[in-house]
């Protein structure tokens, strides 16, 4: 097994903990509802959740009876 010879310093450990870095995340346009969307990820459009241009899970009427009335 390895072991460190010395201690490594908070400085020194941060400075080579800089580079680590999230990059933006990848949008994606459904073809379907037009809606933008992270990739691999299910999106609400109108009530109803969508996954790869389709319906996943419907809107409840209620929601949709809700919005008319507004």
């Amino acid at each position: 097994m390895a072991h460190p010879k010395s201690r490594v310093s908070a400085q020194r450990r941060r400075k080579r903990r800089t580079h680590y870095k999230i990059g933006t995340p990848q949008i994606s346009v459904c073809k379907t509802t037009g809606e933008a969307h992270m990739y691999h990820r299910a999106y609400v459009h109108e009530g109803a959740l969508y996954y790869k241009g389709q319906v996943v899970i419907a809107a409840r009427e209620e929601a949709a009876e809700e919005a008319e009335a507004e």
